[in-house]
């Protein structure tokens, strides 16, 4: 079994209270490995490393040709330990291995678009009225804190700390308890391609043990969450004391809307991937799929007889394409929104533990995809994540009744609309209230384009320029060009 330990100022450390947490396979819930439970005198001790890293030993001042050669190398990093990365991640989240490869790729992927984007840091010179000029510049927020869930554990971590690096920031990064184990592994590559003492940082443990801690500390300048729009609040409240800088990119429930012209075949894939990929543990998952009356019935029957096809089993079997959710919590968590589903509307399939799985496997936190129909948009498996394997189809007649179902929920991460008419997609598009929208596809993130969300959903952007912007403070400096006194004594 690994033992990790916090990786701390350069140094590999244990929680100072020496206590552990167990991290398991959920394909078996056997435990796989060891990290440090840490707490407050753990998070103080990070946060005083990057505080120094950033306050005393230049790494803001580092220049950003070196700080991009630094991220390169990181990218190269990832790229030659992919494949063990990808085995880690698939280990302990439970997602086919096919899917953590591209997690691992996307993590690469980021370190390299990150490291080009260091030098492209820049001000404006403005236009003012006097004989005077004005100029921004942007610097490094600081220290940021950053709390990753647990459904992308390498992917999301990066997705934070690669631009905050690019920025000149110092990082106290925690992961997820239940999914610290790639970070770790690539922790070890963080330290030998350059990055300086203090920089980075990992804390392992609970969110109320490391997470709310890095969120009051003083020391901290931003923090940077992903994860459910409960904890989101929590943050938002905790950090107001000390009037942080915050990102939230939190839950969704986010609309698939199918229009009858749609092509058939890609619709059918569109919807399943939608919903099913990482087990539904996506938190801009398509969970609701609309149809338009013309085509609900067939595109039901058709997803149905798709979705029976769907192979479950553990991650690192070739023939995978569902793996187990991640915990006992969240296993629970989905059969109980299945049941309250069945109270609500129609069971088409699914709904409850595969059959025929390994025997080593019988243990495992699985669950059949799902899929409700005549849903009504008031429901509570509509309105609320589940964030698991469960799909509601929801029928609708004209396009404005699409975007009108598509908009009343609480949350405005993504939607994505299927249309060969461009110009009802691109009305569509226009009247849907959420971050980010697809056209006839469904989950794309690519790196150079900005992710987040409306409404509680969240705010602030990752990936792309934004993302870089959120690492960064705008300053502007007047320089006065005229040698006059300034004239209101005399």
């Amino acid at each position: 079994m690994q033992v990790y330990k916090n990786y701390i100022d350069g140094e590999w450390a244990d929680a100072a209270s020496g206590k552990t947490l167990d991290v398991i396979n959920p394909a078996t819930r056997e435990v796989i490995a060891r990290v440090p439970d840490s707490g407050p005198a753990d998070v103080d001790r990070a946060v005083k490393a990057a505080r120094r890293a950033f306050d005393q030993d230049g790494w803001p001042q580092t220049p950003a040709r070196d700080r991009g050669r630094i991220l390169f190398r990181i990218a190269e990093y990832i790229r030659r330990t992919a494949g063990r990365l990808a085995e880690i991640e698939t280990t302990n989240n439970g997602k086919p291995l096919a899917e953590a490869q591209g997690d691992v790729s996307d993590a690469g992927n980021c370190f390299e678009y990150y490291g080009g984007l260091a030098t492209k840091i820049h001000g404006d010179v403005l236009t003012v009225p006097d004989n005077a000029m004005a100029l921004t510049l942007k610097e490094p927020v600081g220290v940021a804190g950053q709390i990753v869930p647990w459904n992308y554990p390498l992917m999301m971590a990066m997705q934070k700390v690669a631009p905050a690096l690019a920025a000149g920031c110092a990082c106290v990064l925690k992961p997820a308890s239940q999914t610290p184990l790639s970070v770790m592994e690539l922790t070890k590559g963080i330290e030998e391609c350059g990055v300086p003492r203090g920089v980075f940082n990992v804390v392992n443990g609970t969110g109320g043990n490391v997470g709310m801690p890095l969120v009051a500390h003083p020391g901290v300048d931003k923090i940077a969450f992903t994860g459910s729009s409960e904890v989101g609040r929590l943050i938002m409240r905790e950090a107001s004391a000390t009037v942080k800088r915050v990102s939230l990119e939190l839950g969704g429930k986010s609309p698939n809307i199918f229009f009858a012209d749609a092509d058939f075949e890609q619709a059918i894939e569109g919807a399943l991937f939608g919903v099913f990929l990482n087990q539904g543990e996506v938190c801009s998952a398509g969970s609701r799929v609309l149809v338009q009356e013309p085509i609900y019935r067939k595109l039901l029957d058709a997803m149905v007889e798709k979705t029976k096809e769907i192979k479950i089993g553990p991650g690192l079997a070739p023939d995978t394409k569902m793996g187990p959710l991640v915990s006992q919590d969240q296993y629970d968590k989905v059969l109980s929104y299945i049941e309250i589903g069945k109270k609500e509307a129609k069971l088409a399939v699914g709904g409850g533990r595969p059959k025929d799985l390994p025997k080593e496997n019988e243990r495992g936190f699985f669950v059949e995809p799902t899929i409700f129909y005549d849903v009504d948009n008031r429901a509570r498996i509509a309105r609320e994540e589940i964030f698991g394997p469960v799909m509601s189809v929801i029928p609708f007649d004209k396009e404005e009744d699409a975007c009108r179902i598509a908009n009343d929920t609480p949350f405005g991460l993504a939607a994505a609309v299927w249309t060969r008419d461009i110009f009802k997609a691109l009305r569509t598009v226009r009247n849907l209230r959420a971050g980010i929208v697809w056209v006839n596809h469904m989950q794309p993130a690519p790196v150079e384009a900005p992710w987040g969300g409306y409404k509680q959903s969240g705010f602030g952007r990752e990936l792309g320029p934004h993302g870089l912007d959120e690492y960064l403070e705008v300053k502007h400096v007047y320089i006065n060009l005229d040698d006059r006194p300034i004239g209101w004594y005399k």
